[in-house]
C-alpha cells in the first residue's frame, strides 16, 4: 500500500490520527475548565503513567481544549536539577500574551508584566553580574516588592495569583502544562504545592496540569502533605482491545483500507494495547500489506521489521544512556521480573547480583535519574518502560 497515504504516527509525543481510549479525562478537562471559570473550586489535574501511555499527547490534547476555550496558555517540561523559574516565566509570559488584546486595562498588563519579569531575573541568584542574570524579552521595567524575594515558594505564590488575576479580569483562565513533572527539584515542587494551594482556596481561574512517571504522587507527598488532596491524579494505561482497535482501524478507513479481524487479534497480541506501540506495529504493518484487508498474514510478516524499530528506537536509546554497572542492575531486573508482574524487591536484585544493597544504592539512584527506573514503594523498583525487562532479555548483553 502506499507509504505517503499511511497515518499513523509513532513518533514521541506525535498525536495519533485518533486518540482512542481518552474520551473520560477529555470530558473531565472539560469540566475542570468550565468550573474554574465560574469561580468554582477545582483542583489542578496529575496524569502518570509509564512511557509510552500517550502521557504527552493527551497533555498536548488538553492544552488544546483550553485555547479553544480562549485560556491563556504555557507548557513547560521539567528537566532534573533545573530549576522551573526560567521555564515558568516563559510559559507565564505565553500566556498572558495571549490574553491581552482582550484586557481592557494595558496598565494593568503592564504591572503584570512587570512582576514576572522580576520573578525570572531571580533565576540568577544574588550577587550574579549583568552578563549572567537572563532577560525575559518583557519590555517594561521589573518590579519590586512582589514575587522577586529569591524564596521560589514566596514568589512562586505571588506570581500565580496575580497571572490568575489578570486572566479573571477577561473572564477566562490561565492553564499550565508540565511534562516530566517529576523532574521538577524538590524546593520547586515544595512551592509549586504552595502555590496550588493558595489558588484553590482562592478559588483563582489558574489551573497546573502535571504529567510523569508513576511515582510522581510520591514525589509530591514527600513535599507537601497535602498534595493528595490538593491534585486529581488521573492515571493513563494501555488501551483496552475496543480503544486499540479503534486506533488502528478507523484512520485506516479514512483511506478507504481496513482490518481483518484475525489482524486485529494479532496486533492486539503482539502491541498489548500500548499507544506508542500500538502505532508503531500499524506503520510497519502498513508499509508491508500489499492490499486491503489487511491480513494476519501482514501482520506476522511485519512484526520482526517493528520490534526492530522498538529496539533501536524506544528501548536501545535507552540503554545506551545506562554505564556498565547501570547495565548491570538492569539485566538483573531483566532476569527477575520474567518471574513477576515487573516490580522487584531491590534487596532481590542484590542478592542476584551477589553485592550489598549499599553498593547498588548509586546505579540505581542514577537510574531513577534518568528515567529508566522507579520506585513508588520503598524496597522496590520497576521499569519506567514497558516491555523492557523483554528487550533486556531478547537483545542486551
Amino acid at each position: 500500500m502506499d507509504p505517503v497515504r499511511n497515518p499513523y504516527a509513532p513518533g514521541a509525543g506525535q498525536r495519533p490520527p485518533e486518540l482512542a481510549g481518552r474520551d473520560r479525562e477529555l470530558e473531565q478537562f472539560d469540566v475542570v475548565l468550565e468550573r474554574i471559570a465560574r469561580g468554582r473550586p477545582e483542583r489542578s489535574l496529575v496524569l502518570t503513567g509509564l512511557r509510552g501511555v500517550g502521557k504527552t499527547v493527551l497533555l498536548n490534547a488538553l492544552r488544546s481544549q483550553a485555547i479553544r476555550r480562549l485560556w491563556g496558555t504555557g507548557k513547560i517540561e521539567a528537566r532534573p536539577e533545573q530549576s522551573i523559574r526560567r521555564p515558568l516565566a516563559s510559559a507565564l509570559h505565553m500566556a498572558v500574551r495571549e490574553l491581552t488584546p482582550r484586557h481592557r486595562d494595558p496598565d494593568q498588563i503592564d504591572q503584570f508584566l512587570g512582576v514576572l519579569k522580576a520573578f525570572a531575573l531571580r533565576s540568577a541568584g544574588d550577587g550574579a553580574k549583568l552578563r549572567d542574570r537572563w532577560h525575559p524579552g518583557i519590555d517594561v521595567p521589573a518590579a519590586a516588592g512582589r514575587a522577586d524575594t529569591g524564596d521560589i515558594e514566596v514568589d512562586l505564590v505571588e506570581l500565580l495569583v496575580d497571572a490568575a488575576a489578570v486572566a479573571r479580569d477577561v473572564g477566562v483562565g490561565v492553564a499550565i502544562f508540565i511534562d516530566e513533572m517529576q523532574d521538577i527539584p524538590p524546593a520547586d515542587v515544595s512551592a509549586l504545592c504552595a502555590a496550588c494551594h493558595e489558588l484553590s482556596q482562592q478559588a483563582l481561574p489558574l489551573v497546573v496540569v502535571g504529567a510523569g512517571l508513576p511515582h510522581l504522587p510520591a514525589v509530591l507527598s514527600a513535599s507537601k502533605s497535602y498534595s493528595e488532596r490538593l491534585f486529581r491524579y488521573i492515571r493513563i494505561d494501555r488501551l483496552d482491545r475496543q480503544a486499540a482497535d479503534f486506533a488502528l482501524a478507523a484512520p485506516a478507513a479514512d483511506e478507504g483500507v481496513a482490518y481483518d479481524a484475525e489482524a486485529l487479534d494479532a496486533l492486539y497480541t503482539a502491541t498489548e494495547g500500548y499507544p506508542y506501540f500500538v502505532q508503531a506495529y500499524g506503520k510497519v504493518t502498513w508499509d508491508h500489506a500489499p492490499a486491503t484487508p489487511i491480513t494476519e498474514a501482514d501482520v506476522m510478516v511485519a512484526a520482526p521489521d517493528a520490534e526492530a524499530e522498538l529496539a533501536v528506537g524506544f528501548f536501545g536509546s535507552r540503554y545506551e544512556r545506562a554505564t556498565p554497572a547501570e547495565r548491570e542492575y538492569l539485566q538483573a531486573m531483566a532476569s527477575l521480573s520474567e518471574l513477576t508482574d515487573g516490580t522487584v524487591a531491590t534487596a532481590d536484585v542484590a542478592t542476584h547480583l551477589g553485592r550489598r544493597p549499599s553498593s547498588l544504592s548509586p546505579a540505581r539512584d542514577s537510574l531513577i535519574k534518568k528515567g529508566l527506573l522507579y520506585s513508588a514503594e520503598r524496597g522496590s523498583i520497576a521499569f519506567t518502560v514497558p516491555h523492557f525487562g523483554i528487550y533486556l532479555r531478547k537483545h542486551a548483553t
